[in-house]
């Protein structure tokens, strides 16, 4: 028998029961529609927290001497800086980069004195690379010209009991011979980013008094990198890692500067798995119910085709054509449905603001991110796993006997 025979031998079947069809059809459409729903979030999700985490200070990549971000040694300035910032300047990929000196220091107020991690940055540069600006709760991000500005988190502040406008006096190490460095600062603006690591525990001040009071010239300690392509800053492959790494320096991507982060986007690919087969298994016993229950309905006239000389293969054919037909209603139903509910969610949004993950806390709307891979690997997969499915019932049709079909029939 031809295929096209089958196929419509095999819809007119499915349409007998037009409810089961539909009841059927719709249950498994909700799981590939929850399938496309779940990947889609999860990529937002994913773009979300990597931009939450690298647009606040981080940056997308970061250039360092090697053994600084363990040790923090006003020592360990970047190697070779002119030839660096020039491979950066006339990199394709880069889209921006800020120079930063950074310390450890203590902070001390007339009430109180807390170590921080200071940083010493060019606001001009830092503006279109990270975030800080963004988050003023108070004053400015150096707006004036005063080389005596300081800019400090919210728990800080609240910490050492001062406020805006408040003398600081701020103490770090010289480079080369220990020596202390003290000057007298004054706050010029809190900061508040919902991240308890950067609002206790970081202050800035200008590049220039930050290199005057670590003693380190016109070097600089850390080169934060923005890319054109956020992806580019986890291309293993390109070529910038191994100009950077040519010059004695580490260049590290946002993925090696918070593997934590890195690990909980692999327990993602896990959690999807796992949901994907919960999802089969709902599937595959959705299918083989609608099937044997239609099965057992007809069992007459399989009993009848096999009498008239049927072979077991047309039969356990015609099963699998129905299971195909069962999966192609149901892939419509489920792209449709997945494709409305992604579209409006990535229209208006998830809130999980405020809430801190791997270190990354969600500051923005979380949007469902459509690809096109979500509508042709999942319907393919779940049309697979259907045909796979019915091969059970198939089976069972298969080998039936006319005899005992016909008698069990009546």
């Amino acid at each position: 028998m031809k295929i096209t025979f089958f196929a419509r031998l095999a819809w007119r079947n499915i349409l007998r029961n037009k409810r089961r069809t539909a009841i059927a059809s719709v249950a498994i459409g909700i799981g590939l529609a929850a399938l496309i729903f779940t990947d889609a979030f999860i990529e937002g999700m994913k773009s979300n927290m990597i931009h939450s985490a690298t647009a606040s200070f981080l940056g997308e990549a970061q250039v360092h001497a090697p053994g600084f971000r363990e040790s923090m040694d006003p020592e360990l300035t970047v190697r070779d800086l002119a030839d660096v910032v020039k491979r950066l300047k006339d990199d394709p990929f880069v889209a921006r980069f800020a120079l930063r000196a950074a310390g450890s220091g203590m902070i001390t107020s007339t009430v109180e004195a807390r170590p921080a991690v200071v940083y010493g940055v060019d606001p001009g540069a830092e503006r279109h690379l990270s975030q800080v600006d963004d988050t003023i709760r108070e004053g400015s991000f150096f707006d004036g010209q005063s080389p005596e500005d300081l800019v400090l988190g919210a728990k800080l502040a609240k910490t050492l009991e001062a406020s805006l406008g408040d003398r600081i006096v701020l103490t770090l190490s010289k480079a080369g011979s220990g020596e202390i460095a003290q000057e007298l600062f004054r706050i010029s603006g809190i900061y508040e980013f919902g991240i308890p690591d950067l609002d206790e525990g970081m202050a800035f001040v200008r590049i220039d008094k930050a290199r005057e009071m670590l003693g380190i010239g016109d070097g600089c300690h850390e080169i934060a990198l923005k890319f054109h392509e956020s992806r580019n800053a986890v291309r293993k492959g390109l070529p910038l890692w191994g100009d950077l790494e040519a010059t004695g320096n580490e260049a590290l991507s946002w993925a090696e500067l918070l593997p934590q982060l890195k690990a909980v986007f692999d327990m993602t690919a896990v959690f999807l798995a796992v949901t994907g087969l919960i999802l089969f298994a709902v599937v595959t016993f959705g299918i083989i119910n609608t099937l044997f229950m239609s099965f057992y309905e007809r069992m007459f006239e399989f009993g009848v085709l096999r009498a008239v000389g049927t072979r077991p293969s047309a039969v356990r054919r015609l099963i699998v054509f129905e299971a195909g037909g069962l999966a192609l209603l149901s892939l419509a139903v489920g792209a449709v449905l997945g494709f409305a509910v992604t579209l409006l969610t990535a229209r208006t949004g998830i809130d999980y603001r405020g809430i801190e993950f791997a270190g990354a806390t969600v500051r923005d709307l979380i949007y469902p991110r459509l690809s096109p891979d979500q509508f042709i690997i999942y319907p393919a997969a779940v049309f697979l796993f259907t045909l796979l499915v019915s091969l059970y019932p198939a089976l069972a049709a298969g080998k039936l006997k006319p005899a005992e079909a016909m008698r069990r029939s009546l």
